[in-house]
């Protein structure tokens, strides 16, 4: 069986200084300028490394900057660990001091994403999404709306990501879809389906509320079972750190 792995961190966790930074990292921190952009890639980058450390448990290396997370030509995270020639696939997604990251086995193709629940316009709807997707928002209670379109919005980014493409694609060239009524609670993960371009590729994805946002999660396998129980990883730092392991057929 194959696991996806998922791991939480806030910006308090993150650490005074940047000795955990690899040389080529604290490289690409300093050519940011705003302090904004820093904070939040200084998080995304703690979160990652911590992901792909529990992720190789036994076998991690001992330091942190011993794990490296560089941008590829196209723009997607990558892990570089020492010793391994084939470290774990990633996907990382950040949103108002929280990052979360997915791990996955070498190559797979993953994507995440976190967004907030908030009010969109209807302009919002009809020029991102879907005229099916904008027919699943109208069907949608107005209590729920919101919930909805953050869905939509972050399950399209998340199958975009696994594309390794971005928003360099039309957002309306994936299609979201939900198994169940995406008004649930969202207290445990729920499942959807991307459709991408042409019909030329499916994403399978679950969803869950995490911290006053949505959290998606695609891969391209079906998922045949609820995740399992949270493992490992209490944040030697303040704030929440948290992972699980999520199973995949």
């Amino acid at each position: 069986m194959t696991t996806v792995g998922w791991l939480s961190c806030s910006q308090a966790d993150v650490p005074d200084g940047d000795g955990w930074l690899s040389p080529r990292e604290q490289a690409t921190l300093a050519a940011l300028r705003l302090e904004r952009r820093r904070m939040d890639w200084r998080l995304g980058r703690w979160t990652a490394k911590r992901a792909v450390r529990a992720w190789l448990g036994a076998c991690a290396p001992g330091a942190l900057d011993a794990v490296e997370i560089i941008a590829a030509p196209d723009g997607a995270p990558e892990a570089f660990v020492a010793g391994r020639a084939e470290p774990p696939a990633l996907s990382l997604s950040h949103r108002d001091g929280v990052a979360v990251c997915t791990v996955a086995p070498s190559k797979t193709a993953i994507g995440c994403d976190i967004e907030a629940v908030e009010a969109h316009s209807d302009a919002f709807v009809t020029d991102w999404f879907t005229e099916e997707e904008r027919a699943a928002v109208q069907a949608s209670p107005l209590s729920s709306r919101a919930l909805v379109t953050a869905l939509v919005w972050s399950g399209k980014e998340s199958a975009l990501k696994a594309l390794r493409e971005g928003l360099r694609l039309d957002t309306r060239d994936v299609v979201v879809r939900f198994g169940v009524s995406p008004w649930s609670d969202g207290l445990r993960w729920e499942s959807f389906t991307v459709v991408g371009p042409s019909g030329r590729s499916c994403f399978a994805g679950r969803w869950r509320h995490h911290l006053g946002h949505v959290l998606t999660v695609v891969t391209p396998a079906p998922w045949d079972s609820d995740p399992a129980a949270l493992v490992g990883s209490a944040s030697p730092h303040r704030g929440l750190c948290s992972s699980t392991r999520l199973p995949l057929s």
